[in-house]
Formats: structure tokens, sequence, C-alpha cells
């Protein structure tokens, strides 16, 4: 285990150190933020230990495009390190967990897992800036934070003028959830969760500053940019996925959306509608139940709870459904089996899980990579806290391939049309920073 040293600074102007952070990150190989906003949301407030932290520069690090055994070679790399380590899951890790393959087009090329230990990290509470090192030769923390806090956010940049597409038509879509629809009814599955993918070719973009825009416009709690080589996540990602501190783990699952009101008074009509759907408290419901069978493979006999059901939180561009559920991890478990038995979460699988993932496999025309994934951290001890991949844009600058995917959950009582405009709801803000033919 390597020893990690610290220094502590005031900073008057937190917004534009981040985004310093971001511009001097950009040119690295290994760097990520993760941003709660200032806990812009209170669903985030209880479990958050600062309000963004960046990890830059690879110690060590994994990187699979193998999907099988990813777990297990994670898991060792977690022990090994005993350190802060950064990184992400593809939603295709189903393949590792469950007997299951992916074979839709994937445009992006992205590893299945990365996972880097951090020579340096810097963690952001109030007007604090901690900056956690590893030190070796060479390395001058004084030098590397004077050219931070130097960095020049703006830069001359031409980007190109992307053409969007969908990867599948609006009928195809319809289409396909009126099949979907067919197969609930036969009892194939109750729940699924369906996605299609909107994309662009040939695309120069700037990454940080689409990032700082889709941020600016949304605040959500578990916000994240995520660099690799030439590989960028562009993330608003209101969901958690799994959190653990000591033996206690939280889920937070989303299941209902809908849009915002042009005013305090419209918001609240929404808001009661939304509280009172049958459809949407059913979806919510159903994955409630699926997450605490999820964590009670890991979890201390009778600990697993319900927190909080079908509860209606508000973000910048919409509303949406949260139900927390915890657990007490059992001490047989490594924190990395705690998410192998409950990934991939089940927002974004639908209930039974491994036939909703086997079905949507059929009626998707994209391999979901990234998207449904989660992005977060491991702590020295073992604890962590990862987000959901929704709402995001991805990019391959090499490749100049953009792509962001959105979907919904599909039950028999679902209307094809309106699963369709719910999906543009949920990618209105990538549209709104992407600017497009």
């Amino acid at each position: 285990m390597v020893k990690r040293e610290s220094i502590e600074v005031c900073i008057k102007d937190i917004h534009k150190v981040k985004n310093q952070i971001l511009r001097w990150g950009q040119k690295l190989n290994e760097f990520v933020l993760l941003d709660s906003n200032a806990h812009a949301n209170v669903h985030n407030k209880k479990t958050s230990n600062f309000d963004f932290v960046c990890a830059a520069i690879a110690h060590t690090e994994v990187k699979l495009y193998a999907e099988r055994d990813a777990f297990d070679i994670l898991d060792n790399y977690q022990k090994k390190v005993k350190d802060w380590i950064f990184g992400f899951l593809t939603y295709d890790l189903k393949n590792d967990v469950e007997n299951l393959t992916s074979s839709n087009y994937d445009g992006l090329k992205f590893p299945a897992l990365h996972f880097f230990q951090p020579q340096i990290i810097f963690f952001v509470k109030g007007n604090k800036l901690e900056v956690s090192y590893i030190k070796v030769n060479g390395f001058n923390i004084e030098i590397i934070l004077e050219e931070v806090l130097n960095t020049k956010i703006e830069i001359d940049f031409k980007e190109s003028r992307l053409h969007i597409q969908n990867r599948i038509s609006k009928d195809t879509y319809i289409n396909n959830v009126q099949k979907i629809r067919s197969h609930i009814k036969r009892g194939d599955f109750y729940e699924a969760n369906f996605c299609q993918e909107f994309y662009s070719e040939n695309a120069v973009i700037d990454p940080v500053k689409k990032y700082m825009m889709l941020n600016d416009i949304s605040t959500p709690p578990f916000a994240s940019f995520y660099k690799f080589d030439n590989n960028f996540l562009i993330s608003a990602s209101p969901e958690r996925y799994l959190h653990k501190k000591e033996n206690r783990v939280i889920s937070q699952p989303i299941k209902g959306t809908a849009k915002r009101g042009k005013s305090v008074k419209e918001d609240d009509i929404i808001i009661n509608n939304l509280r009172r759907d049958e459809k949407e408290n059913a979806e919510n419901i159903m994955i409630v139940d699926l997450v605490r069978n999820d964590l009670s493979k890991t979890s201390t006999f009778g600990s697993v709870k319900v927190e909080e059901l079908c509860e209606v939180y508000s973000f910048q561009q919409v509303h949406q459904m949260i139900s927390t559920v915890s657990s007490v991890v059992s001490e047989k478990y490594t924190p990395v089996d705690v998410i192998k038995q409950t990934f991939p979460m089940g927002s974004m699988t639908g209930a039974p899980k491994i036939r909703a993932m086997q079905f949507m496999e059929l009626y998707e025309s994209t391999k979901r990579g990234l998207y449904s994934g989660a992005i977060g951290y491991f702590t020295p001890n073992g604890d962590f806290d990862f987000n959901v991949v929704i709402r995001s844009i991805l990019y391959n600058k090499e490749l100049k391939y953009l792509s962001f995917m959105v979907g919904g959950a599909i039950t028999y009582k679902s209307n094809p049309e309106s699963e369709f405009e719910e999906t543009l709801i949920k990618a209105d803000a990538m549209f709104k920073i992407l600017k497009h033919d």
C-alpha cells in the first residue's frame, strides 16, 4: 500500500477552480471528475462526502476489453491496491454476471472496465481544496497546483456541426414497444428497460466545454466527466446506483419521469400527477422489489429495508420518482461482491432481470457499453459510491464517433407513443448543448 501525502488550500471561487481542473485534466490520459453540484438535490445530502472530487494520472490501472472474469479481476485489484481507485463498469459486464451475450452495433469501442489508482486526487468541500498525492521521483505538487490554478478555462477550439441521427426510426421504436408489451402479456417478463441510440459520425467537439454546458443546465447530484486515452464520458446523471459506508449499503433507483412545468404552479400540478400515476408507481415498486432481492444476496438476515418509496424529486429538466433501499453487508462478502450481485442495476434492466436483459438485446440495435453502466470510486477501506450512467454523452475522439442513449421502463400499460416522447424529454438537455442539423 502506497503512502499518500496531502496539502490543503482555501479557494474563493470553487466553480472557477472546478473548470480549471477540468481544462488541466483534458490533456492527461486518465482523468475523472465526480460532481454532486454542492448537493444539488436533497436525496444526496446524507451520503456525499465532498462537493466534487477529481482524480488524475494513473499510478496503477486495470483496463479490460473482455467481459468475462471482469469482477474477479477487479476484486483482486481492489484488494491489492487498498487505496483510492476510480473507474467505470459497462452495462455489458452483465455477460460476466450471467450467461448472456452482447452482439449489437458498437461505434464507440470503449473497454468493458477501467479502474485506476490516481497519483493526484482533488477533494473539494465548501471553500477547501485538499490535494492528496503519491510522491514519486520528479513530482512537485506545488508546481502542479500552480499550473492548475493558472489554467485558462476558455480555449479557441473549432467544433464541427453535428448531424445527429437515431439508430432506429420512431416507427421502429413504437413497433418494438408493442412487441415488448406482447411479451409481457405472454408472461415472458413484466417490465423491461428499452433504450435507443442517437449518434453522430465525423464529430469534432470540445468535451470539457460540453460538460460545462450540460452540467450548468442540469446541475444533477451525480454528474461526471471521464477521460481515458481518446475516450470521453460527459454525464448529467441524477441517479445513484450503489453507495457503501462501513457495512451499510444504499441503492436509489429512479423510475418515473415527468417534464418540468413553465411555472411553480404548473410544476406542483405535474408533481402531484406523477405521485398519483399508477403506472409510474408500479414501475418504481417493481424495481424496488428487484433491488431488495439483489441486496439480500450479500446482506445480513433481515437487514434489507425500503427507507423511501416513490418520492418525487425535482431537477432542472425533469421531475423524477426515486426510492431508497438499504441493507447491512455480511462480513463474508467483499465490496466488489456487493456490486457484482446487484449488477447491472435494476432500474436499467427490468424484471425479472435476466429475461428482460435477454429480450432487450434482441430489440435494441446498439450495444449499451458504458450507458447503463456505472462510474465511481472505492476508498482505501473498501467503501464506495457509484452512479448510473444515464443522461450522458459518450465520445471517441479518435473515431470521431459521438453517441447518447435514452430509454424507459416498458410495462403492459405503456403507451408506445408516450414512451417515445419520454425518451425525447430525457434527451432534451443533450440536444440543447450539441449544435446539430
